[in-house]
């Protein structure tokens, strides 16, 4: 009996280490991504918002005429803000899209005080000017010094910059002056 108390003791005790190294493994990608290349921006893809596009009646001021995160989405992004509130990063600025599911999944990361910024909108069926939208959004890396700044935008915009696809919920650590890239998550992936 008193054999497998211990051995019991001893699973409760493995399996509590095993999560505690997993929430780690969490934070670390974050602080690793950012100080590996000493990252001055974070993108973000906005959370799972299932579809492809938008609606053909789209409308930037209507939510309800865009793709919308589902629940899938908005529990995605409420998991991604616990690992970033948890870590040791803090961003002196966090900006979105103006588009809804950049907005909602700003909001669910619960990072604080955030603003929209156009440079970030989506230019994939062209609802906002592509050549404009980089041109600001260009103008804003350049400003960027040592601080560190979180974008919630989309797919399209992280590829002209980046030249890589991210998948919804995945975050990119971006030196503006070096162009270095890492591309990481911070949740499972659903």
């Amino acid at each position: 009996m008193r054999s497998i108390i211990i051995s019991l003791v001893f699973m409760a005790v493995l399996l509590t280490l095993v999560g505690a190294t997993s929430k780690l493994k969490d934070l670390d990608e974050l602080n690793e991504a950012v100080t590996a290349i000493d990252a001055n921006v974070v993108f973000m893809r906005h959370a799972l918002a299932p579809g492809f596009g938008d609606p053909d009646n789209f409308d930037l001021t209507l939510c309800s005429s865009q793709r919308n995160l589902n629940d899938a989405g908005q529990a995605q992004a409420k998991r991604i803000g616990v690992a970033i509130r948890k870590s040791a990063v803090n961003f002196k600025e966090v900006l979105s899209s103006e588009w809804c599911r950049c907005k909602d999944t700003t909001v669910l990361l619960k990072l604080g005080k955030w603003q929209t910024f156009a440079g970030l909108n989506s230019f994939f069926q062209s609802y906002a000017d592509k050549a404009l939208n980089l041109e600001i959004l260009q103008e804003k890396l350049d400003s960027i010094e040592e601080e560190l700044t979180l974008m919630v935008t989309h797919q399209v915009v992280i590829n002209a910059i980046t030249e890589n696809a991210v998948r919804s919920g995945e975050l990119v650590a971006y030196n503006s002056n070096t162009k270095e890239f890492r591309v990481f998550r911070l949740d499972d992936g659903h």
